[in-house]
């Protein structure tokens, strides 16, 4: 039987698919509202095609609980937040769940996390809690870091075809988690070390990072000067070994936006070029602030409730709203007492933000700029009803001549 610690973004999809392919698990989450509403059959995320294995894994028989389970392998993937102050990675949820494992595994139990750490994680917090206890790592507990490889919004897809690494004191014990991996996993199992399987996670996000800053970059030079950013990215990647990426609003969500912090953090005289990436990504929100400054002094609009925001999730087409950066430009106007915009998502069900309308017709009625911070397919398919708007388009969807772009 496989305990997984967590049933967020990242554990209940893991464990939704280890029963699927006839692994006995139970999942075990201490928020009381997550695991009732999991036991009573409903999701607490949409996902395209989660239902379908929700309803598999609960004929194969998963179950859910407040408790720990005693068994010989567990799946730690709790958050992994940073510390605002010194960027650090914040281990409490990490350490948390693994001395509640410890207080109850069977010996020489495997616990696996998946939750994203910075490299040293393991040496530097992990491996303290256990000899703390007097228990020996390599016979009475068994360390392993599988650091998850997947994206809101195709999940399940990847969860099956993405590589995934294992790190490991004990090859053979990589190999026997490797087998467990394998029951739904039909890409390639890479078993190295420890540090190497924690780094490789970090390093994987903040190259992504880095290339999203080089755009986003771009876009502000070529507003500077008045060219059109997305043509000359065009003409760029027509050459063979180009591959520029689109501008954005800024950087969201669990990973891109956090995990290069947590190198900044450890390593500050080592990280210029990442640092640098951090500060050009994180000031995309102010960016988008003065470019609808610009806009309503253009059309000499004056009162900022004009304003709509389409789009509170950090990507399109999920609900999904960690790091946002719509929520990071709300941050932004509340600074500079801008009080009043509006704000619409299709995916975002509940109010989570002053000024959030739950009806799009409703939104519409209340502005006059319409500021594109998602591209969700609902606002690509409903270009109709907007065009009688000033549209600000962050994301390059609109077709419109008109639109006003990065």
């Amino acid at each position: 039987m496989i305990n997984i610690i967590g049933l967020g973004y990242i554990g209940l999809p893991t464990a939704l698919m280890m029963a699927k392919y006839g692994i006995k698990v139970v999942g075990t989450d201490n928020n009381i509202e997550l695991v009732t509403t999991l036991i009573n059959g409903e999701l607490t995320f949409e996902e395209k095609g989660i239902k379908e294995l929700f309803q598999e894994a609960i004929a194969n028989g998963i179950e859910f609980t407040t408790e720990y389970q005693k068994t010989h392998t567990y799946i730690i993937a709790v958050p992994t937040p940073y510390l605002k102050e010194n960027k650090k990675l914040d281990s409490k949820y990490v350490v948390s769940a693994l001395n509640s494992v410890l207080d109850i595994c069977e010996k020489g139990a495997a616990i696996i996390i998946e939750s994203t750490i910075s490299p040293g994680t393991i040496d530097k917090y992990v491996r303290p809690e256990i000899e703390k206890r007097g228990l020996v790592l390599g016979e009475d507990v068994h360390l392993l870091h599988a650091p998850e490889r997947i994206i809101p919004g195709n999940m399940i897809y990847e969860l099956e075809h993405n590589s995934r690494t294992i790190g490991a004191d004990s090859p053979e014990i990589g190999e026997k988690v490797k087998g467990l991996y394998a029951h739904f996993c039909r890409a390639e199992i890479v078993i190295t070390d420890i540090r190497s399987a924690e780094m490789s996670k970090v390093v994987e996000n903040t190259y992504r990072d880095i290339n999203i800053a080089f755009a986003n970059e771009l876009a502000k030079i070529c507003r500077m000067d008045k060219m059109n950013v997305y043509e000359i990215i065009r003409i760029a990647n027509k050459h063979p070994r180009v591959d520029i990426l689109l501008p954005g609003p800024g950087v969201g969500g669990h990973c891109i936006s956090v995990d290069p912090w947590f190198l900044v953090g450890d390593y500050p005289d080592l990280t210029n070029l990442i640092l640098t990436a951090r500060k050009i990504n994180d000031s995309m929100p102010r960016h988008v602030l003065g470019r609808i400054r610009d806009i309503m002094r253009e059309h000499d609009i004056r009162d900022i409730s004009k304003v709509g925001l389409y789009g509170l999730t950090y990507k399109e087409n999920v609900d999904d709203t960690r790091e946002s950066p719509t929520l990071q430009l709300l941050e932004r106007m509340d600074e500079h007492l801008a009080f009043g915009v509006k704000v619409f998502d299709p995916f975002v069900k509940k109010r989570i933000v002053d000024h959030q309308f739950m009806n799009f017709e409703d939104f519409l009625n209340e502005i006059e700029i319409i500021v594109i911070m998602v591209g969700h397919d609902h606002i690509k398919n409903n270009m109709d009803l907007i065009k009688d708007k000033l549209i600000f388009d962050t994301k390059n969807i609109c077709t419109y001549d008109v639109a006003y772009k990065l």
